[in-house]
């Protein structure tokens, strides 16, 4: 006969006060610690009998899993076989290996459940690092071999953006579902996670004085800083679009530029790709723009022919090297603007400008379509969910224009009149 203690390990129905309630015991959960029951209520002893078979049979089906594969294994496995961009794929294999390996890693997909993935959510609202309280941790300025000075802190829990929550959310979503695919796993413990709640987005593009301030700024420190910059303001493309740009991209007679691919820098490697949207498009420049560019090719020509080299279509347009042959480092465009604007007092960042851009555009009574052309979304759903604020604003504008066009109203006669 089995022992008691068995017994409660196994589950089982206990009445109280004319209520049955079950409950079967299925383990520990991996990022608590605490016990997991599957529990609930039945007015009836024949219903709670049902009740405790259903449970049985849901704890032994997640047992009876044709593999004990792990998540990390799983996880290595799903990123393999993804077919998206390099950088999106080095993003979520960074994910992984930070957030997902530490948490859940080790633990068999078979044992996996919501608990247990809405407690790893929870913990990172609270700190990304998930730690315990009373642990000794140190924040280190950098996840490679270092020596720790006075930028390495002593620990302080900060929460993990919603955003990254969701990644992480997509991420599990990939890989629970290849494994119910593959037969590893016959329930997806998904489908009962409730996904992260999104945070609408809120952009924050530096006033057009502050605009101003940058710009001049980008032009003290010299000529070719301040194109690029004065290039991402009027035009809101992106830093890796901004940093593959090569001369053949640029139609100074025909006033159009064309954004044809990107370059990023993965594991220290650079890479040139396709742009975000996978689709190449063209944006109109304006005269002004179109001197300014006219002079840095001038400059650029004149600095090649000192050394006996030719400007082509191939060089790119901005480029630390003399050559011209070497795309600039996308982070070290973000830097070095950073500390730019934190020199100037602002609190800003280079991504920034395509909000910039965008808000100008718009509040100036550009079409929602035309804008995000220009930007390089999509459709037009992405920019009118992000700028939705300034949508309006130029709506407010439309309804004032209205107005000023209606006709005076007829005035009401008076009674007796």
């Amino acid at each position: 006969m089995a022992s008691d203690q068995a017994k409660r390990r196994r589950g089982g129905i206990r009445e109280r006060g004319g209520v049955f309630q079950v409950r079967v015991y299925v383990g520990i959960d991996p990022v608590t610690g605490e016990r997991v029951d599957l529990a609930g209520t039945a007015t009836s002893e024949r219903d709670a009998e049902k009740l405790l078979t259903r449970f049985l049979a849901e704890k032994d089906a997640r047992r009876a899993a044709r593999s004990r594969i792990t998540l990390g294994d799983a996880c290595d496995r799903w990123l393999a076989n993804l077919d998206v961009g390099i950088k999106t794929k080095h993003e979520y294999a960074g994910y992984v290996r930070r957030t997902l390996r530490p948490a859940l890693g080790t633990v068999p997909l078979s044992r996996l459940d919501a608990l247990a993935i809405e407690s790893l959510y929870a913990q990172l609202r609270r700190c990304r690092r998930l730690c315990r309280t009373g642990d000794q941790l140190v924040d280190h300025r950098t996840d490679r071999e270092h020596l720790c000075d006075r930028r390495c802190t002593p620990h302080r829990c900060r929460p993990l953006a919603a955003a990254t929550i969701r990644t992480l959310h997509a991420v599990l979503s990939g890989t629970l579902g290849m494994a119910v695919r593959y037969g590893w796993i016959t329930v997806n413990p998904m489908d009962q996670v409730v996904k992260p709640r999104a945070q609408r987005p809120q952009p924050d593009p530096p006033t057009p004085a502050e605009a101003a301030r940058l710009i001049a700024a980008a032009f003290d420190q010299d000529d070719e800083w301040g194109a690029l910059v004065w290039l991402v303001m009027v035009t809101g493309m992106r830093r890796s679009e901004l940093a593959a740009l090569r001369w053949r991209n640029i139609d100074l007679e025909r006033a159009i530029i064309e954004l044809r691919a990107g370059y990023v820098v993965v594991g220290g490697v650079g890479v040139h790709k396709d742009t975000k949207t996978h689709q190449m498009r063209r944006i109109t420049l304006d005269a002004e723009t179109i001197a300014l560019l006219s002079e840095h090719r001038t400059a650029c020509a004149a600095v090649l022919a000192e050394g006996g080299a030719e400007l082509t279509g191939d060089h790119f347009v901005f480029s630390a090297d003399p050559s011209r042959t070497k795309p600039r480092n996308p982070d070290g465009i973000s830097n070095r603007y950073r500390r730019m604007a934190e020199h100037q007092g602002i609190d800003t960042h280079i991504h920034a400008l395509r909000h910039y851009s965008a808000t100008e555009l718009l509040a100036s009574g550009v079409d929602l379509r035309t804008v995000a052309g220009r930007l390089g979304h999509g459709d037009g759903s992405t920019t009118l969910r992000v700028y939705a604020a300034w949508v309006s604003a130029a709506d407010q504008q439309a309804a004032a224009v209205m107005a000023s066009k209606m006709p005076l109203r007829p005035t009401r006669r008076e009674s007796g009149s």
